[in-house]
């Protein structure tokens, strides 16, 4: 027996996604950061969202498993952790208010953790709907 996620979940999830990425690429642009800068916070959302994403399928696969080798697989946590130490480095030596800095922080980690959910979400409705 499969059981479907519920709709709640999916949509949580999904808002959550939307709500921290809206957040921070709104924030970046009524911000005052010159051009490059905006680029590299810009960059370092998503190649956060792509290696939540990434780490949550290596995961997932071992846990059914599916075979994942053990570098695709520390590349993934390697990925994870250099883009919330990246996004660290570049907040810690910000000219912003501690305000714009925890604001930043938690809707990069709100993505990352609505990616997480809509990947989660996805991969385990899948089966549900395929028997549709």
């Amino acid at each position: 027996m499969v059981q479907k996620t519920s709709n709640a979940f999916v949509a949580a999830s999904w808002i959550a996604l939307g709500v921290g990425m809206v957040g921070y690429l709104v924030g970046l642009w009524r911000s005052e950061m010159v051009l490059n800068e905006k680029g590299y916070y810009f960059t370092v959302l998503m190649f956060g969202l792509f290696s939540v994403v990434s780490l949550q399928k290596s995961v997932r696969d071992r846990l059914e498993g599916v075979p994942v080798t053990d570098m695709y697989y520390g590349i993934c946590w390697f990925a994870t952790l250099l883009s919330i130490l990246l996004l660290t480095v570049g907040l810690w030596n910000a000219t912003l208010l501690p305000s714009e800095k925890g604001f930043y922080a938690f809707a990069f980690l709100l993505g990352l953790f609505g990616a997480i959910s809509v990947q989660k979400n996805t991969r385990d409705n899948m089966p549900t709907n395929k028997a549709e």
